[in-house]
């Protein structure tokens, strides 16, 4: 491997050359990962992997190589050193450092989280009777956090008589969670420890009993125990045999039923343990059928079943306890093809109806003494909402959380009789924002095929569409996860710099249904990224911005999308940014011993199947690489992210940096000690978005 000239001249040089040019990386020597020759032979194709060595963390020459990029990262960066702090400054200055969430009634208890300035993580309280008593701290975070590189809560569960609190926390990234359970009358951690779990906790009726998933070899979600409190032989009450599968337990709302879900891609299952007899059996609701996926919610005596047989959007189904074979089920909402059913939540008179229809999510509510519905109206023409706590059963309201891309997080009781909003909470954004001083606009390109793709789109007022901005795209396409439309403090930093902030509505989500989501996987995965294309050349055409003043973005099944279209039209963007990007696409899904294999296949297809081995191939980025110019580029990667093995992004850049012909910007920017999501605290998490931004605006925010 070569070795890079001492960090010490390349920061100086970085410093004497830190005017505005964007090509930096002239005239430096990179580092070059070697060449050690690695062969594959599958369905009689070849494939040479040059890098293959780069797997493995133990091994003191992969992170030798590591480091040596992450210090070239750190030499062509330095001359933003001055505007990543002043983008951090900003970010830290919208926020409210000192805040508290809207609190939650659950019992006699008020149960909120708060953040304190200065601190990465938050502090879990309750206050008893009414928000007047006093504080009682469960759980502070930045305590926990204590000397750690990284912490993640992963399960925080209140028994149901409110004595005893069992937590999971993960310490390094890897998502694997170690609980524990702590009195909270007196304070004291009970001796019971369970480590390396999947991390979620559900508690049993008799407040002694937890049930927990752990994982395989694979990272896999797969074994469902029982541990009693002070017991050292937690019970096996389940595993679940097919890769395929992930298994999760929860507990209904009803707090009758503790519910087993097992669950592919595209086939679930369920069970049923009656929560008031944690050592009975858990009887099956309805055997798994391939392709067939449903979802079961508990009210009174009847379970409520959202289904996809023969329904593509989903219908929603009833049928009686104890009857729950499907010849049983009886229909509540019919299929619509122009709306799909996401979710249901079961409150005492009313049944909560989430979904999706014409690009946006949406709310339906049912009156279960009237049988009549209506759907919430929003007061935008671009927005979202996501769900809140809402454990109180035996109530008229139920609580979102509202955003649009200039609308801040608003937190609102909706009243399902009245219909009426009730404010509880917006959140401050500081230093004067005025959400007047911004607009938002939905558009649509044109795919090849003569699809119409929503185009999401925010910038500052008075912004001329003269193809002179910049501009910033993001999208994401995979998994039926939509991208929706959500404000963001941090992002104000690029709109008051003339960015425009685009979010493109690909296939392979389902903003427009489910399928939006089936024509962008399998076979039609290509859908996606020519997709992402035409938004491109659409916000172009229409003069919101030039090739060369356009970044784009996108994470994980986003950085696949990212590496395709940086293959497919490498002219057509200024910068890409990369975040733990899935681009080892053959290589990946050939190996079952990777976490997350198995039931991928359910998403891109089984290699293995030379059908779609030679369709993954022929999109694949890493083995799509060429002799070509490409654009500036920045790569993330987490040492121990599970989802996304560090090798991929790592293998890929070394792959671009041997092969591309240009002298654009190419970095990576390992975090040693995270995972698939980055820094865990909430300022270190600023700053890696400081560093992305002042990147991006360094190669395209500048006349």
């Amino acid at each position: 491997m070569k070795k890079l000239f001492p960090l010490v001249a390349l920061l100086i040089w970085a410093a004497c050359n830190s005017s505005e040019t964007h090509n930096s990386t002239t005239n430096m020597d990179a580092p070059k990962a070697k060449i050690v020759e690695h062969r594959d032979t599958t369905h009689g194709d070849v494939r040479i992997d040059n890098y293959h060595w780069l797997r493995g963390k133990e091994k003191p020459e992969v992170i030798s190589y590591l480091e040596e990029e992450n210090a070239y990262m750190e030499a062509l960066t330095a001359h933003t050193k001055g505007l990543q702090k002043e983008l951090y400054d900003e970010m830290v200055a919208r926020i409210k450092e000192t805040d508290l969430s809207v609190p939650v009634k659950n019992g006699d208890y008020y149960y909120y989280t708060r953040t304190e300035e200065g601190k990465n993580y938050r502090i879990y309280c309750r206050k008893k009777g009414n928000l007047e008593t006093e504080e009682e701290i469960l759980l502070d975070g930045n305590q926990l956090a204590e000397g750690k590189k990284y912490f993640s809560i992963g399960n925080f569960e209140v028994s149901d008589d409110h004595k005893l609190l069992a937590y999971s926390v993960d310490f390094d990234g890897s998502e694997q969670y170690d609980i524990y359970v702590k009195n909270l009358e007196t304070g004291e951690m009970l001796a019971d420890k369970v480590e390396k779990t999947a991390g979620t906790i559900v508690w049993a009726n008799d407040h002694k009993t937890i049930f927990y998933n752990t994982l395989d070899e694979a990272r896999r979600p797969y074994r469902l125990f029982r541990h009693q409190l002070g017991a050292t032989d937690d019970k096996l009450i389940y595993e679940e045999k097919d890769d395929a599968y992930f298994l999760y337990p929860y507990k209904t709302k009803s707090k009758r039923f503790i519910a087993l879900y097992l669950g592919s891609k595209v086939t679930h299952e369920y069970h049923f343990l009656d929560a008031d007899n944690p050592t009975g059996n858990f009887e099956l609701f309805a055997a798994r059928k391939q392709n067939e996926e449903y979802s079961v919610t508990h009210h009174g005596n009847d379970f409520y079943v959202l289904t996809n047989d023969k329904a593509l959007n989903f219908k929603l189904m009833k049928t009686p306890v104890g009857k729950t074979a499907r010849s049983n089920w009886t229909a509540v909402i019919p299929h619509d093809d122009k709306v799909l059913l996401s979710s249901v939540e079961a409150f005492k008179d009313h049944l909560v109806v989430y979904g999706r229809k014409d690009g946006f999510k949406n709310i339906r509510i049912m009156d279960l003494n009237s049988n009549k519905s209506h759907e919430v109206e929003f007061p935008e023409p671009v927005y979202t909402y996501w769900g809140s706590g809402n454990p109180d059963f035996n109530t008229d309201l139920v609580r979102f959380t509202y955003s649009s891309p200039v609308t801040p997080r608003t937190v609102y009781d909706y009243d399902m009789a009245t219909k009426k909003f009730i404010l509880k909470k917006e959140y401050e954004v500081l230093g004067g924002y005025d959400k007047n001083d911004y607009v938002t606009e939905r558009t649509f390109a044109t795919a090849k095929d003569g699809t119409k793709i929503p185009i999401s789109i925010a910038y500052k007022k008075g912004l001329k569409k003269d193809g002179n901005n910049p501009c910033y795209i993001r999208s994401y396409g995979s998994y039926g996860s939509s991208s929706d439309p959500y404000f963001s403090s941090a992002r104000i930093s690029l709109l008051n710099r003339g960015f425009v902030y685009a979010i493109g509505h690909i296939r392979g989500g389902s903003e427009m249904g489910r399928q939006w989501y089936e024509d962008g996987k399998y076979l039609k995965k290509k859908n996606t990224f020519t997709d992402f294309i035409a938004c491109a050349e659409h916000l172009i055409a229409e003069k919101y911005t030039k090739t060369e003043r356009l970044c784009v973005s996108g994470g994980s099944a986003g950085g696949l999308l990212m590496g395709a279209v940086a293959n497919m039209r490498p002219d057509l963007f200024n910068t890409v940014v990369a975040e733990v990007p899935f681009v080892d696409v053959i290589n990946t899904m050939l190996d079952e011993t990777i976490p997350l294999t198995v039931i991928e296949y359910e998403e891109w297809g089984n290699p293995n199947n030379k059908a779609y081995y030679d369709y993954m191939k022929s999109y694949s980025p890493y083995d799509n690489v060429e002799a070509k110019d490409y654009p500036n580029m920045l790569i993330t990667a987490g040492l121990n992210d599970p989802r996304v093995q560090y090798w991929e992004p790592a293998k890929w850049t070394a792959k671009l940096r041997a092969m591309k012909t240009d002298n654009n910007t190419l970095i990576l920017k390992t975090n040693m000690g995270a995972g698939h999501g980055g820094a865990s605290g909430r300022y270190e998490a600023l700053k890696e978005l400081a560093f992305e931004y002042a990147f991006v605006i360094d190669q395209v925010g500048k006349q």
